[in-house]
């Protein structure tokens, strides 16, 4: 089934939400929406009923999905948003891909928490897709996640969630100084939480003094393996969170960084270095479960 959203209206639907909601109730098989370029400004929902979906723009640079909710914005009861109602898109289906464009939250620093994409599905994948934001840009809640050739940006825990997600090649830029990317909250058991495949960190001018995470909850999992990483990073690396006992039950791990930020003399000494064996395990298949996205 294929539907196209078009911002001129010129074909199939004007808004992403109508045409998701367009889709007949008890439809099974794979929806591509085909969404024409345009700024589309809108908050948009993924219901858990949904098909697989799949959200297909032209490129980052000219489909971009767009709101501004914060955690403190009003709901129409009168309450706070607060931060898991404040995203742009909110993915809560079993199967969903979007590729090629950008999903923002416009809310702005100093706001709060502000998500782009709330993530919440049982296995979802991101190829070409930009994630823009300040605090809590990406949340990625349950399931299986895998994040390709993808551009995040943001301050503070600007990646922050308990799914297991894989970023293969993806492009993380810290936008403020003393900020955190990772704020990760795997559940206690779960071999993977966080995984940076061959990535890249930048940092805006004159930024420094970022953490590469710091656990949300005890058990948090991050590793970058293979990453480049700029002056961005203070040499310590990871942070406690003021939570001493979870250096005890956190595990924070890299393998072969470079750039000015790779500092392993200088890290936490709580975090681990990996060895080429241990490193080895970090590919798709094994992260993932034996799942392979389709096309990775």
């Amino acid at each position: 089934m294929l539907i196209t959203v078009s911002k001129q209206g010129d074909e199939g639907f004007g808004s992403l939400q109508a045409a998701l909601d367009s889709i007949p109730r008890g439809h099974k098989s794979e929806v591509t929406i085909r969404i024409k370029p345009g700024v589309y400004e809108e908050k948009i929902t993924v219901g858990p009923e949904a098909p697989p979906i799949l959200l297909l723009g032209e490129d980052p640079q000219s489909t971009i999905l767009s709101w501004s909710d914060n955690a403190h914005t009003l709901a129409p009861d009168g309450e706070p948003l607060g931060t898991f109602r404040s995203g742009t898109l909110n993915v809560f289906a079993e199967n969903f891909t979007a590729e090629n464009l950008t999903i923002r939250n416009t809310s702005g620093p100093g706001t709060g928490q502000a998500v782009a994409a709330f993530v919440d599905a049982g296995r979802a994948v991101f190829r070409r897709v930009s994630l823009l934001g300040d605090q809590d840009t990406l949340y990625t809640g349950c399931g299986k996640q895998y994040y390709h050739e993808c551009y995040i940006e943001g301050d503070v825990d600007y990646i922050f969630g308990a799914a297991t997600a894989l970023f293969d090649r993806c492009h993380l830029h810290n936008k403020r100084s003393r900020g955190y990317i990772t704020a990760a909250s795997t559940p206690e058991g779960e071999p993977f939480g966080y995984v940076f495949l061959d990535c890249r960190i930048t940092g805006a001018e004159g930024v420094s003094e970022v953490y590469l995470g710091r656990p949300w909850r005890p058990h948090a999992h991050v590793a970058f393996i293979r990453t480049q990483m700029d002056a961005s990073i203070i040499g310590e690396g990871w942070h406690n969170w003021g939570q001493p006992d979870r250096e005890q039950t956190s595990r924070y791990e890299e393998f072969s960084s470079s750039g000015p930020g790779a500092n392993p003399a200088a890290r936490a000494a709580w975090s681990r270095q990996l060895t080429d064996k241990e490193a080895a395990e970090y590919r798709v298949i094994t992260v993932l479960d034996g799942w392979h996205p389709e096309g990775y």
